[in-house]
């Protein structure tokens, strides 16, 4: 799992169509790799369950997956049970949900890229349906041309039986146009409804397209910069409390910020028109009375994390952009 965080990270923080291509493409791969090395249709009873089996379940550990290697889930979640005045909220639970289907749109592009190439390439489906012993599909995909198929019909994926080699090519020709039919409206229906959500979000956005461009370049090097900040106070933390440790001396002075103050910068930002600020970072430093007090509070409350849904979250580039 640590070595696929590289890769999400990248995607995450360039939040771009390059970054999700890359993950399309991966996917791709993977599928075909597996379907090459792997895949192997039994050609008996067992084809309806093998080939549905293959084809949804490794899409499912692909969303699972994307989820736990997401940053933003387990921003969204952590301390979610202690919240629970506020989990009875409308306002709270709205917002919560918009967030939630931010972080899914993000963890959908690996499942769905499985799920697509594997429709085109139509080795699964085909395993799928010759196993399926439904009498309407069996009626439609047979006639008298066909005589092996209503009897036989599991076995036709597989090679060396005694089922006439035109028989099997007609018939499993017919089930991978059908396959490569319902991967191509997938596709399309993916791509549509991206359009109209970019479309709708963009009627809606609070700011211009250039200072949502900003507000995008800057929460990425926000990013970039808080890992780095955090990893060197880490360390240098690590290095006193050990030094201290073993030297048998008291830890020298270092100042870290406070829990409240974690807390604040934890929570997802909502932009509107009229705030001058791009993340709860930015925010809290900006408004912070007296920084040089470890227990300094905001100057301005700081309002709940969803108390406008309306204004959470919008879409760019088929993205859903949130600090």
């Amino acid at each position: 799992m640590d070595k696929l965080k590289p890769l999400l990270s990248f995607t995450q923080k360039q939040q771009t169509n390059l970054g999700f291509g890359l993950i399309a493409l991966i996917t791709a791969g993977s599928e075909h790799i597996f379907s090459v090395f792997a895949f192997k249709c039994p050609c008996n009873d067992w084809n309806f369950v093998y080939g549905n089996v293959c084809l949804l379940v490794p899409a499912l550990a692909l969303l699972i997956l994307s989820y736990m290697l997401s940053n933003k889930t387990w921003k969204l979640f952590t301390g979610l049970c202690l919240r629970k005045s506020k989990l009875c909220r409308f306002r709270y639970v709205i917002g919560f949900l918009c967030v939630f289907l931010q972080i899914t749109t993000t963890a959908m592009i690996a499942p769905l890229s499985w799920i697509a190439v594997a429709l085109l390439r139509g080795v699964y489906f085909e395993c799928s349906m010759t196993g399926a012993n439904f009498t309407l599909f069996r009626r439609h995909l047979c006639n008298e041309k066909f005589p092996h198929c209503r009897t036989e019909l599991e076995k036709f994926p597989c090679d060396g039986t005694a089922i006439p080699q035109s028989e099997r090519a007609a018939v499993l020709s017919i089930i991978r146009a059908e396959s490569q039919v319902l991967g191509w409206i997938l596709i399309g229906s993916v791509m549509t409804f991206t359009f109209l959500l970019t479309c709708m979000a963009r009627c809606y956005s609070p700011i211009s397209y250039m200072q949502l461009k900003f507000w995008r370049m800057y929460t990425q090097k926000e990013s970039e910069f808080l890992d780095s900040y955090t990893a060197q106070h880490a360390e240098k933390l690590a290095k006193r409390n050990l030094t201290s440790f073993f030297d048998l001396t008291k830890p020298i002075l270092m100042k870290s910020p406070p829990r409240k103050a974690w807390e604040k910068i934890s929570s997802f930002y909502k932009y509107r028109s009229m705030d001058e600020y791009y993340s709860t970072l930015h925010k809290y430093v900006c408004t912070c009375e007296d920084l040089e007090n470890p227990g300094a509070r905001p100057s301005v409350r700081s309002e709940n994390d969803f108390s406008n849904p309306a204004a959470i979250a919008f879409v760019d580039e088929g993205k859903l952009v949130m600090s």
